[in-house]
């Protein structure tokens, strides 16, 4: 008798469970059909954009899409102004600073010091100019351009020679580092959600 009740309570079990996966499931697909079908919801929780403004200034200014700046910012603070790396990556666009006095001393800025990388404005500046440099330095190709500003450019440099890379190369997925070729793929995704939701003024 009790062996019975128990395969009773069990099965009764294993339907509640069942109806409540399948409750589950339902619910995380109209939410996902919810979250892509409202763009506010979209803009607020998922695509924020706090400093448009100054991206879409110094994108014009060094002649960069504000959409792929938008999405690299994203990727590397989720617009927190005051983040830092594990490897010392400062503000808004993860600027090193080693590489921020570089930039510094290329634009001429005699004011800049390492506290400023904390300001919105002097971080987007100098990661929106710094992203055009590696533009240029890599044939205006965005997939090396995105995998330099992660993984450095010496280091795309070696892979473009190692693996016998085109200017022209598109292939992703031939990125040797894993970090790297999820960090180009995120970008590149996000960019076309800004553009979408966020149009040049």
């Amino acid at each position: 008798m009790l062996k019975h009740e128990l395969r009773k309570r069990r099965a009764k079990h294993r339907r509640r469970s069942s109806l409540l996966l399948a409750l589950g499931v339902v619910f995380g697909a109209f939410f996902a059909y919810f979250l892509s079908q409202n763009e506010h919801v979209q803009r607020r929780y998922l695509y924020p954009y706090p400093y448009q403004d100054l991206v879409e200034l110094y994108a014009n200014a060094n002649g960069v899409d504000s959409a792929l700046i938008a999405s690299v910012i994203m990727n590397e603070s989720r617009f927190k102004n005051d983040v830092h790396s594990q490897r010392g990556a400062v503000g808004l666009m993860q600027i090193m600073p080693e590489t921020a006095k570089w930039i510094a001393h290329e634009l001429g800025d005699k004011a800049f010091s390492l506290e400023r990388l904390h300001e919105p404005e002097t971080n987007i500046r100098y990661g929106v100019w710094y992203l055009a440099e590696l533009k240029r330095e890599f044939a205006g190709n965005d997939i090396l351009t995105l995998a330099a500003y992660n993984a450095g450019r010496g280091t795309v440099k070696e892979w473009m020679e190692e693996g016998g890379w085109p200017w022209t190369f598109r292939d992703v997925d031939k990125i040797p580092y894993p970090e790297t070729r999820s960090y180009v793929k995120n970008v590149l995704q996000n960019r076309i959600r800004y553009e979408r939701l966020y149009p040049v003024k």
